[in-house]
């Protein structure tokens, strides 16, 4: 569903995928609230999406659109882009933020695991980022794509998704290759921001909280942060930054 507005506004207009909830959702409040229009993307969680959309456009008439759809769908992906320039005319930032995530150990994966990892991790980001391109040059916008620490240093049993945010990182570097000068691209890489919705058992947390030199987890706002950060420094481009508490220096503390 598209809830748009055709009363004129000059603000920019951010689109970020899969931000009805958690990440996605952080940065879309931080944006609002810096005055940007937003379009919150999602799938499955309309209820969740249509809600926020609400409450933003409570907080300031027309300023809060949702579109909603399945990134691995081919059809669906190009009706998104033009959905997205349907809700106001524009767009200044695209944050490819939706990803799915689960584990693949070697003899259980299926032909249908690689569609969904790679297709919401790096074939939606490419294909957006693509027909998004023309919006975005206009505005000298940028993209920004959330990538993982795991995309350099494998994830145990997360062959495909690991391929996948390998895709997603040497995407950002390309794209900021073929779109400069007028688009930036960049990624922000996150570590151990909030616990998997699936239940983690306490050890897997401890273990993990040991590999992290600032022990303990991020939270949102440093993802929001980071994604502002990135937004306001015109002269960064084709970089990933890792929000990771220095996890990814690869150094684990003694019990």
């Amino acid at each position: 569903m598209i809830s748009a507005s055709s009363v004129p506004n000059t603000a920019p207009v951010v689109l970020i995928t899969g931000s009805a909830k958690r990440l996605g959702c952080a940065m879309l409040k931080r944006l609002h609230q810096q005055g940007y229009r937003v379009i919150i993307h999602c799938n499955h969680s309309i209820d969740d999406a249509e809600r926020l959309a609400g409450e933003f456009n409570q907080q300031r008439p027309h300023s809060a659109a949702v579109i909603s759809g399945d990134l691995t769908d081919n059809a669906t992906l190009q009706r998104l882009a033009t959905d997205t320039l349907h809700c106001f005319g524009r767009l200044d930032v695209l944050i490819n933020n939706a990803s799915t995530f689960y584990p693949t150990p070697i003899g259980t994966a299926t032909f249908d695991d690689w569609e969904q990892l790679m297709g919401s991790n790096a074939k939606a980001p490419f294909f957006l980022s693509q027909a998004l391109a023309p919006a975005l040059k206009e505005q000298n916008g940028c993209i920004i794509n959330m990538v993982d620490i795991h995309a350099e240093r494998p994830l145990q049993e997360h062959p495909i998704y690991c391929m996948a945010k390998s895709a997603l990182l040497m995407l950002t570097k390309s794209l900021a290759r073929e779109l400069a000068p007028t688009i930036r691209v960049n990624g922000i890489a996150p570590g151990a921001i909030l616990w998997p919705s699936n239940d983690i058992a306490e050890a897997d947390k401890t273990m993990i909280l040991r590999q992290i030199p600032l022990e303990r987890l991020g939270t949102p706002d440093d993802i929001a942060d980071t994604a502002c950060f990135l937004i306001q420094s015109s002269y960064i481009n084709g970089q990933v930054i890792a929000v990771d508490g220095g996890r990814s220096l690869g150094a684990t503390k003694k019990a």
